[in-house]
This record gives C-alpha cells, structure tokens and sequence, in this order.
C-alpha cells in the first residue's frame, strides 16, 4: 500500500534499477524489456514472439537472475507429453515389498518458468499449462499441488517457421496476459552484440529484487488510484473490439472475427496501474491504458480471413479503436 510520495518515488526508482540491470546484458529492445517488467509487476504471464536468435531466451535467463527467481525451461517438442511437464507419480518400493507413491515435480515447478516453442508442441501437451497459468496449482494423480510463488510462465514462439506447428488456441492465449513482439535489431544494436557476445567475458545480471521486495511492488500496483472515467475508457476499448458492438470503427466491423473477453480488461486495468507505478504517478492516465492496449489486445483480437490475406494485423485494429475513443473525448 503506497501511503506517501516518497513511497512510490522509491519503488519507480527500484523499478528502474531493474530495468537498467537487465539492459547490462540485453542489447536494445528497450520496449520489450519494459512491456516484459509490466507483466512481472503485474503477477502475469507473456508471450513473446520473433524470428530465432533475437534473445529471447537470454532475455528470460536475465530477468530471473536479476529479480532472483528460480529459473525453469521447458523446450516443446512435437513428443513432449504433459507428464514430462508437470510431473508424475512415482511408485517407491520398500522393504518387505511394501510401496508407497511419491509425486515427482516437473519442470513446471518454477518460480520463472520458460516455455521455449511452445508452438511445437501437441494441443494436449500445451493444455498442460492451462491449470497452471490459471490456478497456480497442477493436479496429478488425483492430488493437487502448489506452486511455488511468484509463479511467471514466459513462453516464445517462431511467427515465420509453421512446419511442425500447433497454433495455440484461444483459451491458452487469453492467459497470456500481454504478448510481446521482439523486433530484429538496428545496425548499432548488432555490433554491440557481437562485442558483447564474442568478448572473453560475458555480462551477466546481478541481483537487485529478490521475491519479496518484487511482491511489495506488485502490491504497490495494485493501489494505485484508477478514476471511473479511466475504467470507462478501459470498458469502451474492450467492448469495441467485437463487431457486433455499434460504436465499434469500420475496421473492426469489417476485418475482426471475435473481440476481447473480460480478461482482457482486467489486463487494461492492472497493467496500467503498473505502468503508472513505474513513471511515479499516483494514479492512472489515459497514456497509460493507451500504451498496454496493444500488447494486451495484440492475441486477443482474432481477425478475419480478408484480413489476414491483406495483412493486417491486430494492433492496427487496436490503433482504429483508439483513434476513434479519443476524436470522441
């Protein structure tokens, strides 16, 4: 709970320590390291998507060695089976025959949990991580357990390469609280990857968060002020990304097939108070939903097929939206 001004000038400035110790190994991709903290501060879960060798591993590895995490990966393959996930039950054989059965954990049981291609795998393996993302608990062989907290699951997936790819249904990506996309860097950015890269020392993060200050400042979050008129304005962007709705634009009356659920909206409301949090304001600004709408909006907008032949892409519908919110404000 944020009582005074020094209180939440201190947590953007711890914020900011983060920021800059993960850019001591990671090259660039300022607004993808940025959107990535906004899902950490926010207690959810991402999905990053680029073409192969932009980091994006790195990037997770980095993130949990400086919020000291513990770090888990997954590597989907089209023979992963959920077991290989979550766990399974073990039967322990002891003296004079007697048994007993013992859960074995899974790689699932992880404070950041990294699921590397996730595309690759089977729609029953990927349903796996359903349980998991949601509840926070796997069940197996009739037992639920706990996972650890904070539990962050930081999936990435190739958009070019579609040969031996499941598409991840809409009730995975609806968990997904933001999806990022990681751009190819500039010309700057690939020199100095290759000097890091190729130096006889890497980089490598130190910690400066560890679990329960990053508990305190999602806390912290989650106080901050958001005015009826914001939430009107978060309501507004959701409702108007389903065809159907009168006051939606003629793009997404044209080129979307389905809309954002209520998920989306409580990823508005928490990632904007998040965003806030990390710019020391005590309350929530339209900027602020306006700059996590795309990330949230991104795998939640489901677009025609015309659409997709054109190329259009969901953020373009999602700028539509809010270009029509403000000519109406």
């Amino acid at each position: 709970m944020i009582e005074t001004k020094e209180q939440l000038t201190e947590a953007a400035a711890r914020v900011a320590v983060l920021k800059q110790e993960v850019g001591r190994v990671i090259v660039g991709q300022h607004q993808v390291v940025e959107q990535l903290l906004w899902c950490l501060l926010a207690g959810g879960h991402a999905l990053l998507e680029g073409i192969p060798g932009l980091g994006k591993t790195m990037l997770v590895r980095t993130v949990a060695d400086a919020v000291s995490l513990q770090f888990s990966r997954i590597q989907f393959t089209p023979d992963l089976m959920p077991s290989d996930i979550t766990g399974t039950t073990l039967i322990d054989f002891g003296a004079q025959g007697a048994s007993s059965h013992r859960f074995q954990p899974g790689p699932i049981f992880g404070n950041l949990v990294l699921a590397d291609e996730i595309n690759r795998a089977t729609p029953k393996t990927q349903s796996a991580l359903l349980e998991a993302m949601q509840e926070g608990t796997v069940t197996a062989g009739g037992e639920t357990h706990q996972l650890p907290k904070p539990f962050f699951v930081l999936a990435t997936q190739n958009p070019i390469e579609q040969e031996g790819t499941y598409p991840l249904p809409e009730a995975q990506l609806d968990r997904f609280l933001l999806k990022i996309g990681v751009e190819y860097p500039t010309r700057e950015e690939l020199k100095e990857i290759v000097l890091r890269t190729t130096a006889l020392e890497k980089p490598q993060a130190e910690t400066v968060i560890d679990g329960k200050a990053l508990n305190e400042l999602q806390q912290m979050a989650k106080s901050l002020l958001i005015a009826d008129e914001m939430l009107d304005l978060a309501v507004r962007i959701v409702m108007m990304t389903h065809p159907n709705e009168p006051d939606a634009p003629e793009d997404i009356k044209r080129f979307v097939r389905f809309g954002a659920g209520p998920r989306a909206l409580q990823a508005l409301v928490s990632v904007s108070r998040v965003r806030a949090l990390c710019a020391g304001k005590m309350h929530v600004s339209w900027n602020d939903i306006r700059e996590v709408a795309y990330p949230i909006l991104r795998h939640r907008i489901v677009l025609s097929y015309e659409a997709q032949a054109m190329g259009l892409t969901s953020d373009r519908m999602t700028e539509s939206i809010l270009q029509a919110i403000e000519a109406q404000r």
